[in-house]
């Protein structure tokens, strides 16, 4: 792409301020369609040091309203995200639906400083590479307008710049080792930039290249792709998006028809495994600290099913300190307004610690999908895109552990009616639980394709027979100790 670019001719001084009053005035205008539509947009800046992109994106936002805007300086990572997936902090970052978001650099720059310093081989950049593709198709496909701007400059014009600036003493301290690095070694920094140009220039988020040369020309190529882009997307927010084809390994899983639930244990036997696991629980947790491994248990299954006591005897393990119980319930107002994996990134653990989800990402595929709060689009689409995340967080280190915990119908009525019975325990009955019981066919072929199309080789399900709370609590964490163990190592 920056091989093959050609400048372009800029218009003239008169046609170029008329141009650009033009285009100021319609990007400021359209904040109201994109608050309307609810239309989410993203605009990346990347590109050479000193190439002006700070510059050029505080002129294009000076035509917006600064309540609906937000820009983040993603130069260099902190510690604090170190410690997460390598994407953490860009998704965290996205915006709500109706705003716009600048990234002053990008996940472009983290993946080619690293590449081009020695940090990561060939390898772990393919893997990145993949990784981005998938985050950035994502995006697209909920409905987020990406828009990638690279700020290309040559060697004698950086280097030009970049004197300038060190020889001002108020503007000194944009001058960073990276900058002249850069310019010192810019054929070798131009060969790996333009390979991820072309590797990363999808039809859905194409690559834009900006002639910096002329910072209002710049301005005004910059102003006219949003105005564009932001109109086609306004016009398509509606649009159907493909299903793509799984390309992960699947385990092949029983129906939940076919789970026999007569497993029990005898209260001795009970006591005496559940000591024992425990402590060898407690014991992993120790080494999992130790050696930054992250844990991620998911649990999904029937209302009084016995997930909340299941969870209880796990925690009972665990160093305080070292973990975090999620219960996750319908989503906040600024939580719907993103990405539905948006609440999930946000609750990742840093490595080392466990994080365990009381309720997950598969409710797009269960209540979404049968409430009607998402389109049939939508959850189709979602069982592709939760492989796609549990691989992110696979491939960051992380052991992911899910459990559907299962129970037949005469079981759940028994324990609604003792709930409802019992004054203590009646705040765990609510009428939703009743009127999803009155969906439990519709649930069950639901969690039957659920549990068919995301059991991969790296995040398999698990099904906890739960008629005995107490045989279903053993099994847990005989799993949990095993999965743990067997990523220890494989490291």
């Amino acid at each position: 792409m920056l091989k093959d670019w050609v400048k372009s001719k800029e218009p003239n001084k008169e046609e170029l301020n008329e141009r650009l009053n033009t285009a100021r005035a319609a990007l400021s205008n359209m904040q109201t369609a994109i608050k309307e539509k609810k239309l989410p947009v993203l605009v990346v800046f990347d590109g050479w040091g000193a190439a002006g992109k700070g510059s050029i994106l505080g002129r294009v936002i000076k035509n917006l309203d600064p309540r609906f805007f937000k820009v983040t300086t993603m130069i260099k990572p902190t510690e604090e995200d170190l410690r997460r997936p390598f994407l953490y902090r860009y998704f965290v970052n996205i915006p709500e639906a109706g705003k716009f978001s600048f990234f002053d650099s990008s996940w472009m720059d983290d993946v080619t400083r690293s590449y081009l310093k020695g940090e990561t081989g060939k390898e772990e950049y393919q893997r990145q590479i993949a990784s981005i593709k998938r985050f950035e198709r994502q995006l697209s496909d909920n409905g987020y307008l990406v828009v990638k701007f690279f700020f290309h400059i040559d060697q004698k014009e950086q280097k030009h710049r970049l004197h300038e600036l060190s020889a001002d003493k108020h503007a000194s301290w944009r001058v960073g080792q990276w900058d002249l690095w850069q310019n010192e070694h810019y054929d070798e920094c131009l060969k790996v930039y333009d390979r991820y140009l072309e590797n990363t220039n999808q039809f859905v988020v194409p690559w834009y290249i900006v002639d910096s040369d002329n910072r209002k020309a710049a301005e005004l190529q910059v102003t006219e792709i949003l105005v564009k882009n932001i109109s086609i997307a306004l016009q398509n927010t509606q649009r159907a998006v493909p299903i793509l084809q799984n390309t992960f390994p699947l385990a092949s899983m029983p129906k939940l028809s076919a789970v026999p639930l007569n497993k029990t244990i005898s209260e001795e036997k009970y006591r005496e495994k559940l000591d024992k696991l425990q402590g060898q629980l407690s014991s992993l947790h120790n080494e999992i600290y130790r050696r930054k491994r992250p844990v991620i248990i998911a649990y999904e299954g029937w209302d009084a099913a016995g997930k909340g006591g299941n969870i209880k005897r796990i925690t009972a393990a665990l160093d305080p300190r070292g973990y975090e119980v999620h219960p996750i319930a319908s989503p906040e107002p600024h939580e719907k307004a993103r990405h539905y994996l948006w609440r999930f990134w946000n609750r990742l653990p840093k490595d080392g610690h466990v994080a365990i989800f009381d309720r997950t990402w598969y409710g797009r595929v269960m209540v979404e999908r049968l409430e009607g709060f998402c389109s049939e689009n939508d959850w189709q689409r979602a069982y592709n895109e939760i492989n796609e995340f549990e691989r992110e967080l696979y491939d960051w280190g992380a052991v992911i552990i899910k459990f559907w915990v299962q129970i037949d119908k005469d079981t759940q009525l028994a324990r609604f009616t003792e709930r409802q019975n019992t004054p203590e325990k009646q705040w765990k009955i609510t009428d939703e639980d009743w009127r999803n019981r009155d969906k439990w066919d519709l649930y069950e072929v639901a969690v039957d394709e659920m549990i068919e199309k995301t059991s991969t080789d790296y995040a398999p399900w698990h099904i906890l027979e739960s008629n005995d709370k107490h045989y279903a609590r053993v099994k847990a964490l005989s799993i949990v100790i095993e999965e743990i163990e067997k990523r220890l190592k494989k490291s």
